[in-house]
């Protein structure tokens, strides 16, 4: 019997069966790694049974940790999470919502519109999903049943929107990614931004086409609701909007211009994301002290689970789990093409159970060796994983997306409400899926045009 592939099977068995459990991530990933080191040792010491792990790989963890956390692919998380919060406590998206919503007030779906469309600027300047959809529910989603917005409609449209961050840069994702596929963040970051906006332009027609065909599941704003003169309402899109435009330039315009490197970009992030709450009015002592204590909170719950993942990694490779995948997938009788929609495949099924962390941390390390091998690039098939990712935000029955609109949503809405309204909109990720695996220009255009 082959020992190390049964190891290797058990060892994603026991990590699946643990997730379960409610115990973090870190924990379930680190102490799967440790059990089965301490099984490996004690099958080579008292039962002559042979496998490649044993306690000696905790060794190989402890030096590998502080390689990883040495890395400085790493450095702008913490920033890049700082500038997410302390834009949501400058409060600068409930002006815009209020702004879109009395410039697109006349036409039916606009809140719905309006809302996609500060996903769009909130993803481009936050990344912090849980931030965003709770942000969204909490504002949008109230005012749209009280326009007489269909639940489904509205939670689908919250939601959806609230997880454009994942892909749309800087995503904390994208950086996990990068380390994990070794590529340049900056590349990354590039090679995001078109795919980003298919999936936006994708909601913003599913939107439009919709309520065109079904306007009572989204009447236009009332007359009397939307009084304001033109030019006020044009002052206020202004003076909500530009700020944030301004900041997402000084940050992804500094990256893609070669100007400043990510970790750079993620300070002037921080610092202007500061700058704007305290011109705002809401910049404090409290106002800090909240901002620095979610900012560490988040950056030692991503830190964990690299440190988790990496031990889980080092054992799991130990006992030759990286060669299994790779013979595994190179051995699928589909041709290259036909082998990476199966991956695929299997990417957005796990996403069912799995959260994006796993699935970086985990997954995404092992086709790392195959996929060059099928003759891919890795920065378009890192692109299509990241697409693909977008679902485990909105499938249950571990789409955390969901979970955070539900604790923030008004009484009237049901997880019943919340689920019909994604289909549609996980459909449309499926979709901007295809487009971005049938035209992997949309991908590499932008770097290729920035480094030649």
């Amino acid at each position: 019997m082959d020992w190390n592939l049964v190891f290797v099977i058990a060892m994603f068995a026991v990590f699946i069966a643990l997730l379960f459990t409610g115990y973090p991530l870190a924990f379930v990933l680190g102490g799967t790694a440790v059990i089965f080191a301490v099984l490996g040792e004690i099958m080579n010491t008292y039962f002559d049974i042979w496998v490649d792990a044993d306690l000696g790989y905790m060794k190989l963890v402890i030096s590998r940790i502080f390689g990883v956390m040495s890395n400085y692919s790493f450095v702008p998380v913490p920033m890049f999470i700082f500038m997410g919060f302390m834009l949501d406590k400058s409060e600068i998206a409930k002006d815009l919502l209020r702004a879109l919503q009395m410039a697109l007030g006349p036409v039916p779906g606009g809140l719905a519109l309006a809302v996609t469309l500060i996903g769009v600027v909130l993803a481009a300047s936050t990344g912090i999903i849980g931030a965003s959809v709770v942000l969204l529910t909490a504002l949008a989603l109230p005012t749209m049943l009280q326009d007489k917005y269909s639940p489904e409609l509205a939670s689908g449209t919250v939601a959806a929107s609230g997880t454009l961050g994942i892909l749309i840069p800087p995503s904390i994702m994208l950086i996990l990614m990068a380390d994990q596929m070794s590529l340049s963040v900056g590349d990354l970051f590039m090679a995001a931004v078109v795919p980003g906006l298919i999936l936006a332009a994708l909601y913003f027609l599913y939107i439009v086409v919709v309520t065109f065909l079904r306007p009572e599941l989204a009447p236009p704003l009332p007359a009397a609701e939307r009084a304001l003169p033109l030019r006020r309402i044009l002052a206020l899109v202004a003076t909500s909007l530009v700020p944030p435009l301004l900041l997402i330039f000084a940050v992804l315009g500094s990256i893609f211009f070669g100007i400043a490197s990510p970790s750079e970009a993620a300070g002037v992030g921080a610092m202007g994301a500061t700058i704007l709450a305290a011109a705002r009015g809401k910049l404090n002592l409290q106002c800090m002290k909240e901002v620095s204590f979610a900012t560490a909170k988040t950056t030692a719950f991503i830190t964990g689970a690299v440190i988790g993942a990496t031990a889980f990694a080092v054992v799991l490779r130990g006992v030759g789990g990286d060669e299994v995948i790779d013979h595994g997938i190179l051995s699928l009788p589909f041709g290259p093409t036909g082998t990476l929609i199966a991956i695929l495949a299997i990417i957005f099924a796990l996403g069912f159970i799995l959260d994006w962390i796993e699935i970086t941390l985990i997954i995404l390390p092992l086709l790392a060796v195959s996929v060059p091998k099928l003759g891919f690039d890795p920065l378009w098939f890192t692109i299509l994983v990241a697409v693909c990712l977008q679902t485990s935000f909105l499938t249950p029955p571990v789409g955390f997306a969901l979970f955070y609109m539900k604790a923030a949503a008004p009484p009237g809405i049901t997880l019943a409400h919340i689920y019909r309204g994604i289909v549609p909109f996980v459909i449309l990720q499926l979709l901007g899926l295809a487009i971005v695996f049938a035209f992997p220009i949309l991908v590499t255009w932008l770097p290729r045009l920035a480094y030649g």
